[in-house]
């Protein structure tokens, strides 16, 4: 038995999120049965970050235990001849067998993309969120400032999540714009759910001048989902990469 590791990119349009839910299409789905197919096992993947419906990837990380001979670096090709236009392996690779996505020591980056112009571009519309007012960028860029660090994320955090702690650490957010294009980037060493759309709602109330930027640390001080700006739209988030080292135990 090993364990190989998966690179996975992939857009969400046409999913339900990543994780296996009854009566719908999920990545998770797609992979499991793609690979079970591929080596006459019942495989079942785990994947480091559970996106929502719509969400995109550039980077997740999945990994799945398999008796097949097939060397870990081969996986992506073979997987890839199965898998549908939208979903692509980027790299696979054996690592150890106590390997897990989810429980090593790791960080991540996230990209939260609007299009901001007077009209939408048909083009953008499934990977960006469209705001046809003018939003102030530097304005944005001090309010993001305040989220950086360790801070209790509670208000940016939605009400239905489940999690031992809000506590979270920000390494960075840039705030970045070319043409119509405003980039939110984000990095973290862990985010709760729909903090990203949260913190990039936030961003863009503060853009449009409903908010002025220092308000950010009343928002995090209040530690109340109410505190903070919108959920904003899932369609203008996608995970980049996840960063650690496979190499070390982190079962």
């Amino acid at each position: 038995m090993k364990r190989v590791m998966l690179v996975v990119a992939y857009d969400g349009t046409g999913y339900c999120g990543w994780q296996v839910q009854p009566n719908a299409v999920t990545v998770e789905g797609v992979l499991n049965q793609k690979l079970s197919e591929l080596l006459h096992e019942d495989i079942k993947v785990t994947g480091a970050s559970r996106t929502d419906s719509g969400v995109h990837a550039l980077g997740n990380v999945a990994v799945f235990d398999t008796e097949s001979r097939i060397p870990g670096e081969k996986f992506s090709y073979a997987l890839n001849q199965r898998l549908p236009d939208d979903i692509r392996i980027q790299k696979s690779m054996e690592v150890e067998p106590d390997f897990h996505p989810r429980h090593c020591k790791c960080w991540k980056e996230y990209e939260y993309h609007i299009f901001n112009a007077e009209f939408a571009n048909p083009i953008e519309r499934l990977y960006s969120y469209f705001v046809y007012k003018k939003l102030n960028i530097e304005a944005m860029k001090q309010a993001a400032a305040h989220l950086i660090g360790e801070h209790d994320f509670k208000s940016f955090c939605s009400t239905a999540a489940q999690t031992e702690t809000t506590v979270r650490t920000i390494y960075g957010i840039d705030v970045e714009s070319q043409g119509n294009s405003i980039v939110i980037k984000v990095r973290g060493n862990g985010f709760l759910y729909n903090m990203v759309r949260i913190i990039a709602g936030t961003l863009v109330q503060v853009g449009l001048g409903f908010y002025e930027p220092d308000r950010v640390k009343e928002m995090l001080e209040a530690k109340d989902r109410t505190a903070a700006g919108p959920t904003a739209p899932a369609c203008g988030l996608r995970l980049n990469e996840i960063f650690y080292n496979v190499d070390k135990n982190c079962g």
